[in-house]
């Protein structure tokens, strides 16, 4: 069987692992790489072949790590270079890659280059951020995503000048448009690839490049032609795939077995080929946001929509998305990270009937779909939005900055911390459930984020033992999906695109053929497989379910039930 453009990165299934929640081994209450390293024997048993590790490095932690201030050494709170030696030679021996989380839109504000850059005008490491002097007025406005002010243009009186920061005010973007900055990161990458990693992970990627005209961006041009999104603006930089292309030249084609995922915010689909088409020499594989923005309504921070988010939606989008990856580049697929809610609360029902086979269902979506496959530690266990009720609870920056933001405006905060418990990223980050013990098997000690008071059922050592756990059908699908390779490069055919209810599709690959078909609902579905399919033979390899109703071509799908069947 000739399969074109085999890789490895597109067969294997992505775990993201956030070490501040994983595991704590030496009881501060934050997770950390011996932890980690103490469970690489269950990292292994999910049948995953590649971790993305969120930062790891040196950080004053405004942003989780997000906020860099030494990119070539190991955060003290998470160990040192020999826990991460360690770390990497045991997952390796375990047949597992790594690929580290790299930021380089933007450092801290403790990095080394700013303090010096903050100095004085004609400091030598001034040129590596963007500058304004305040002598020209105040500048263009740019939208910052946590500040309570919504500006990106932070005054500094050391040099009466202003100073640009997408993200937080202790996190300055870096000028990419500096040659010298671009080498100091090249180099930085240099030094993790030697070590042995696998690849990177490029944290908001599409927004390095900046026009340093600085237009003037109306409200009107705004939302005219970037849908009312700063990131559609931001990731429409004049030299940025320019910059992608040195990358590859200088870094990236000289390790020809790594691989790069780039986190793409505000592009289209229309985009994304220019960052993974092989004869561009960028980037491997890209994520789009498109498909995290269905089910929030317009008005409110994350805000959900009464009615939940539209099937027929959810189905065109992912459709049109595989779509641009059907004959060159690749993509990958996820419903839950870092950034986003629990991937159950947020697609599925956590409510306790539903939380199984709901979880169950969403897996199958991800690991039967054209792309590889990135699953968020913790959503293989069914793990559930914990719903703080309180400011107090959380710990994350977007939501702090964005209540104090909504609080000078005059807005509904108690509606605002109501919309968080169902989009916070915290609900994302709370500890892993190892056991049902007070703190989960997480730490000995208060964690530094409250542990979900469900993990007394939903937690690993329980699944464990349930062969019709969440945790052991993940199992089982990964497995799956190793076996069949037409779940991997087979061509994707959508059925039935209107239903409501359900998400039917085919997966062929030269004489094989998979349907999938998935009851994205809460009710008891009667559900006739297209007609087109009725010569074939169906053989069920895959139920989330104990039993199956069928009477010829005909399905009584029960709620959240998901199929796999072979068709010969």
């Amino acid at each position: 069987m000739h399969i074109k453009d085999k890789e490895w990165w597109k067969e294997t299934v992505i775990y993201q692992v956030y070490p501040r929640s994983f595991k704590d081994s030496n009881g501060d209450g934050v997770g950390d790489l011996p932890g980690l390293i103490s469970k690489l024997d269950y990292i292994q048993s999910l049948g995953v072949g590649l971790v993305w590790l969120n930062p790891i490095y040196a950080s004053p932690n405004d942003d989780n790590g997000y906020d860099i201030s030494n990119y070539e050494a190991i955060s003290p709170i998470f160990g040192t270079i020999s826990d991460f030696n360690t770390l990497l030679a045991g997952l390796h021996a375990r047949g597992i890659k790594l690929v580290m989380d790299l930021v380089v839109n933007h450092t801290s504000d403790e990095h080394p280059w700013f303090v010096e850059s903050r100095k004085s005008r004609d400091n030598q490491y001034r040129d590596y951020y963007h500058w304004w002097p305040a002598e020209k007025g105040k500048p263009p406005h740019r939208y910052s995503f946590f500040d309570k002010k919504g500006e990106a243009w932070q005054y500094d009186a050391a040099t009466d000048s202003y100073y640009l920061h997408y993200f937080s005010n202790k996190q300055p973007d870096l000028n990419w448009e500096n040659p010298k900055v671009r080498q100091e990161i090249y180099q930085m990458m240099k030094f993790w690839l030697d070590k042995g990693i696998d690849g990177y992970r490029l944290d908001a990627i599409s927004y390095i490049s900046k026009d340093t005209t600085w237009p003037v961006l109306t409200k009107k041009e705004l939302v005219e032609k970037y849908d009312n999104d700063w990131s559609y603006f931001y990731a429409r930089g004049p030299k940025l795939h320019e910059y992608l292309h040195e990358m590859n030249q200088e870094v990236l084609s000289k390790y020809p077995n790594m691989v790069t995922i780039a986190e793409t915010p505000g592009i289209e689909k229309e985009d994304a080929l220019k960052f993974v088409h092989d004869d561009r020499k960028e980037l491997h594989m890209l994520y789009h946001f498109k498909g995290m923005g269905l089910g929030y309504s317009k008005e409110g921070f994350k805000r959900p929509d009464p009615k939940g988010y539209s099937l027929p939606e959810f189905k065109k989008l992912y459709t049109e998305w595989n779509d641009v990856f059907a004959k060159e580049g690749w993509g990958t697929i996820y419903l839950g990270n870092h950034d986003q809610p629990r991937m159950l609360s947020r697609w599925g029902n956590d409510a306790p009937e539903f939380r199984v086979p709901s979880s169950k269902l969403l897996m199958t979506f991800l690991l039967t779909m054209r792309s590889t496959p990135i699953f968020y530690n913790g959503d293989e266990l069914g793990m559930a939005n914990i719903k703080f009720e309180s400011i107090q609870d959380y710990r994350d920056i977007e939501t702090l900055y964005m209540f104090h933001y909504l609080q000078a405006q005059n807005e509904d905060v108690d509606q605002f911390i109501k919309d968080q418990q169902y989009g916070a990223r915290d609900n994302s980050r709370t500890p892993f459930q190892w056991n049902a013990t007070p703190c989960a098997g997480f730490s000995t000690c208060d964690p530094w984020i409250r542990v979900n008071a469900d993990h007394v059922y939903i937690n690993q050592e329980a699944q464990d033992a349930d062969g019709n756990s969440p945790l052991n059908y993940f199992r089982h699908l990964v497995q799956l999906r190793k076996d069949h390779l037409e779940l991997i490069y087979g061509d994707y055919h959508l059925y039935d695109a209107d239903h409501k209810q359900v998400y039917t599709y085919t997966r062929t690959l030269e004489k094989t053929a998979t349907l999938v078909i998935l009851n994205f609902s809460n009710d008891l579905v009667q559900y006739l497989i297209p007609k087109t399919l009725h010569k074939k033979e169906f053989q069920l390899i895959s139920n989330n379910e104990t039993s199956l109703q069928q009477e010829g071509h005909e399905l009584a799908l029960l709620p959240w039930q998901a199929l796999i069947f072979k068709l010969k």
